[in-house]
């Protein structure tokens, strides 16, 4: 196994290690500190992307599981800080449900697609807008945990900010991908 294939994996082993850290409040700085471990993960998602292609090390192994690594990442923060967390009160308001639930779909509807892709031997690689929509998502994502307990902390509506921008690009990247490519649903 190379070390790409060993990063992502290491990226999913890290979720749940996220998400128990997020809600174990005995942590001192829980959501500090899964904020820490989000960021090491998604720093991973850069470096065996980088690492691979850098070094002819793309596999099939990394085809499967990196798309997969990332979109659980994501999924599972967005998800948990929509629940009460350590501080009593969810990080993301009620009404981001939507915004999540847009995410969600975008990822579901755009892997799918890049199956039927594959399925007729051609691989849609990420766009620029796809690379910005994630690192604004993992960006909120920190920013939005860094910032949680703090009564009207600015950084917070920053993070809420980056939030609501990141489900923006969600659905301006996934409408680019399924358009740029709409030849692979033809028959």
């Amino acid at each position: 196994m190379n070390l790409p294939n060993k990063l992502t994996i290491l990226r999913l082993i890290m979720i749940p290690i996220f998400i128990a850290v997020y809600f174990i409040s005995a942590i001192p700085y829980n959501l500090i500190l899964s904020a820490i471990i989000f960021c090491l993960a998604a720093i991973t998602d850069f470096l065996d992307g980088y690492i691979a292609r850098k070094y002819k090390l793309v596999t099939n192994l990394g085809k499967f599981l990196d798309p997969i690594a990332d979109k659980v990442l994501v999924a599972a923060a967005f998800i948990i800080m929509l629940v009460p967390s350590s501080i009593g009160a969810p990080l993301l308001p009620w009404h981001a449900c939507i915004g999540v639930s847009v995410i969600l779909a975008r990822e579901l509807i755009v892997s799918g697609f890049r199956m039927v892709a594959a399925s007729k031997g051609t691989v849609l690689a990420a766009d620029k807008s796809g690379k910005v929509k994630t690192f604004t998502q993992d960006v909120a994502v920190v920013v939005l945990l860094v910032s949680a307990g703090i009564s009207f902390n600015p950084l917070y509506y920053f993070g809420l900010g980056l939030f609501f921008a990141s489900v923006i690009l969600t659905v301006i990247s996934g409408v680019e991908c399924l358009t740029k490519n709409a030849s692979v649903l033809k028959d």
